[in-house]
């Protein structure tokens, strides 16, 4: 790039605004020229940028002065919900039971342990959640990050693992929010005092510095890290051997194709390091037996193009003949369908090494809509006239050869197997949400032995007792439907939508309220525990920890997260209902709100994220509430480019299909409007990083839907990044993105979407803009938002933005600078809804 010339600050901008002075620089590709006025402020160390940043942030201030009140009532309200002095339920690892208590008053928590009391214990100690740290009897601190992040503006925790023994703790801290951490072996047999400085005696002298991840052997004699190159690509593993200095360290695996990431670990059955690296659409896994950690990495199966696959060893004890494990290799991969399928070894049959398909088959999921859909065989005894990539996405699938739990799915996706010694757990997602299901470890070897489908049941999150959330039975096999299509029927009046006891109209919402919830099974480290931990929550109600006997079917409660204030999950209501976008596809949309309060033209915070194939499943958010209670409409429209209906739903929002995202957000929105659920004058989107594209590019598509938009460290200057292979994540985003630099088409589209170059005209209503960025941000850098605020403004378009000095992509660190920063946000966007 080259500077073309300078230009003078626009004068008739309000005066309060900063002055960006224009300083053009080419960026010609493909015949196509661009000058960028704002280029200058990427750099970062200028005096000129640092000025400008120092003055946008007084703005900012000066512009939302008369919020403070606000602010600290939304802080006191969010603050007032929360049991600060808390425990998590305790989890055991080999001979330890850990957990973490949070304090009030400070920022982080403190990691703990106690000792079992013998092997056979698996029921967690009960363990006073009011204590102090280190307080009962065998209880001791083994992090405090209170005391370790003294002296630091912003302090995460990068990572913890531990040797088998207990003795051995590695761990990374990041004091910069730059995603470099730094790896410490610190010895928990020495006592550890809780002040600054008290780990001088404990660590050792080695430290592993900004790196992006580190594990253990299992004995702690060695270290396995891995180098983050100029580009911030994690790229090469290292070994240390345990009290050699880290310059003798060797580099046992080097990528060198700059798409790819590495990540180093231990297999779930300890046997094996493992390092994994892929692309975006590439993945291959090499081994290492753990008890030959100088020996070479070997690859379980060679990587092959456009092909994801992830391995795991398990065994059935005692199921073969005379009462012989039976040792298994589970394989998860798309080679075969894209949607995933998950192939069971039996490793009796050969020697490694293994093809992708091989063994027996236990889950596969819908090749409907796919790009490669059309790969897969269409089921025995089923004829269809229709290519699968041709057939909706949320047409019914039905395979012989999968579990009947999963036939007649809508969007189904298959996303992994956890093989225990008493229990086997599987998860996958349909009609948009995540879903468990669970079997003893006993059933899974008859019918592993036996050729026939394993006989999994779900597993259902309790239902509140008295409350509305119960599972529609009135799905449509054809559409998927849960008779919950958004009323758009434009002979109808659409001015009553408060009728019905659940806060809306059976006329104009009809069908019961879907149960929307997220789970997953977690918590569950140790291969021998005997029974299963899984949690959930939702938008009404508040994460719980279950641990499930497979072999009983008891469900015990263990910690349910705690509310206070009077908080009751019956107060709100949630449900899913689908919009039809501009091309045809169905478009599922949840929907929060107070019960209390009519659902007609409200105010609306409307969220979006679509990329990735990152789901925006279900969560509970106790900030939320605020909003809610002063009776905002919350809504979270499931665009394409996530994954909430599998890999077809992410491949319509990707590369030459992007647009889809930002449409389906529009259409979500104007059919909430339309339907006098919500007010436009009123309603404010949200959406942060790749979401925060999502809202540049909304506001330039439809900036009459819109009364504000809040983007949180927003890509927006998307075409400038994904051209320079130099930035961090460039190269490896191309495969998310498609390669402008090399590839005119994909050029010629980005640009056509890419905020800060789309801006329209200064005459153009468009909505108030408030920005959240990080000068230390390395996944989207300060400099995309600053341009994009800048060009805003030079137009006379109402944009500030609340630039973090210290903090990284995920914003400040420490639980109550995050609680005053979310309060700063929502007051804002309370303040555009006209309920300031």
């Amino acid at each position: 790039m080259e500077v073309v010339e300078a230009e003078s600050p626009d004068l008739t901008i309000l005066p309060l605004v900063p002055q960006a002075v224009k300083e053009y620089v080419r960026r010609e590709h493909h015949g196509d020229l661009f000058l960028d006025p704002y280029e200058w402020m990427r750099d970062k160390e200028s005096k000129r940028t640092r000025d400008y940043v120092a003055a946008q942030n007084a703005l900012c201030e000066t512009r939302n002065a008369h919020l403070k009140g606000l602010r600290d009532t939304l802080f006191d309200e969010l603050k007032s919900h929360v049991q600060e002095t808390d425990m998590s339920v305790p989890v055991r690892m080999n001979g330890y039971w850990y957990f973490a208590r949070t304090q009030e008053g400070r920022q982080y928590a403190v990691q703990c342990r106690m000792p079992v009391r013998d092997q056979d214990d698996w029921t967690p100690p009960q363990v006073d959640p009011m204590g102090e740290p280190g307080s009962l009897p065998g209880e001791s601190v083994i992090f405090d990050a209170n005391a370790e992040s003294e002296g630091h503006d912003f302090f995460r925790l990068g990572g913890m693992d531990l040797s088998r023994d207990g003795r051995w703790m590695l761990y990374g801290v990041d004091t910069e929010g730059d995603e470099r951490y730094d790896f410490h072996v610190r010895d928990l047999g020495k006592p550890v005092a809780l002040q600054p400085g008290h780990a001088a005696e404990a660590d050792l002298p080695e430290v592993f510095e900004g790196v992006g991840g580190a594990c253990f052997t299992p004995d702690g004699a060695y270290v396995f890290w891995v180098e983050l190159d100029d580009a911030w690509r994690p790229c090469a593993v290292w070994r240390h051997r345990v009290g050699t200095p880290v310059e003798s360290d060797v580099c046992v695996y080097r990528e060198r194709d700059e798409r790819f990431w590495v990540g180093v670990g231990l297999s779930f059955d300890e046997r094996n390091i493992v390092i994994g690296t892929g692309s975006k659409t590439t993945t291959e896994v090499l081994m290492l037996p753990t008890d030959r950690p100088e020996g070479e990495f070997r690859p379980f199966i060679p990587r092959q193009t456009d092909i994801e696959y992830d391995v795991s060893f398990a065994c059935f004890e005692g199921a073969g003949e005379n009462g012989a494990d039976i040792p298994l290799a589970v394989v998860y991969h798309n080679a075969k369908n894209p949607n995933f399928e998950i192939d069971v070894i039996d490793m009796r049959d050969h020697e490694p090494p293994y093809a992708l398909g091989e063994g027996v088959c236990v889950a596969q999921g819908s090749p409907y809509g796919c790009e490669r859909g059309d790969e897969v065989g269409t089921p025995d005894g089923q004829e269809s006239l229709v290519a699968n990539s041709e057939q909706p996405i949320t047409k019914a699938y039905v395979n012989p050869a999968n579990p009947a739990i999963l036939q007649g799915l809508h969007g189904l996706g298959i996303e992994g197997i956890a093989i225990h010694r008493h229990f086997v757990s599987l998860a996958y997602r349909a009609d948009g949400l995540p879903r468990v299901a669970v079997m003893p470890k006993g059933l899974a070897a008859e019918d592993f032995l036996a050729g026939r489908p394993w006989r999994f049941t779900e597993l259902l999150p309790p239902s509140l007792e008295d409350d509305w959330d119960t599972v529609a039975d009135d799905v449509n096999e054809t559409t998927g439907d849960h008779g919950e299509q958004l009323w758009l029927d434009a002979h109808a009046d659409p001015t009553d939508h408060t009728s019905s006891s659940d806060g809306a109209s059976d006329d104009h919402l009809p069908g019961e309220t879907r149960r929307l919830y997220s789970i997953g099974t977690g918590g569950n480290p140790s291969y021998d525990a005997p029974r299963m931990r899984y949690s959930f929550t939702s938008y009404t109600r508040p994460g719980e920890l279950h641990e499930f006997d497979p072999a009983t079917g008891e469900d015990r409660l263990l910690k349910r997260a705690t509310v206070l204030g009077g908080f009751d999950p019956r107060d709100y209501m949630e449900r899913r209902v689908w919009i039809t976008a501009r091309d045809g596809e169905r478009i599922p949309v949840s929907l929060v709100w107070r019960r209390d309060i009519p659902v007609q033209d409200a105010p609306m915070f409307i969220t979006g994220y679509g990329a990735y194939e990152i789901s925006s499943d279900p969560s509970f958010s106790v900030a939320r509430l605020s909003l809610l209670d002063r009776g905002v409409l919350y809504a979270v429209p499931h665009v394409r480019g996530g994954g909430e209906l599998g890999r077809a739903w992410y491949e319509q929002g990707r590369r030459l299909n992007k647009k889809h995202t930002f449409e389906d957000f529009v259409d979500a929105t104007r059919a909430l409007q339309k339907a006098r659920l919500a007010d436009p004058r009123r309603t404010v989107a949200n959406g942060g990083s790749a979401g925060g594209l999502l809202m540049g590019a909304i506001a330039n598509i439809a900036p009459e839907a819109y009364a504000g938009i809040e983007a949180d460290v927003p890509f927006v200057d998307a075409l400038t990044s994904i051209l320079d292979p130099s930035l961090p994540l460039t190269v490896t985003e191309w495969d998310e993105w498609g390669d402008p630099l090399h590839d005119k088409d994909v050029y010629d589209y980005m640009k056509s979407y890419t905020p800060y170059e789309n801006l329209p005209e200064r005459d153009t209503t468009f909505p108030r803009v408030f920005i959240t960025t990080s000068m230390n941000d390395t996944r989207v850098l300060y400099v995309e938002p600053l341009k994009w605020l800048a060009a805003m403004q030079e137009r006379g378009f109402d944009a500030i933005a609340k630039i973090e000095v210290e903090a990284g992509h995920g914003g400040t660190s420490g639980r109550y600078k995050q609680w005053r920063q979310v309060s700063y946000e929502n007051a804002w966007c309370l303040d555009v809804m006209g309920l300031a």
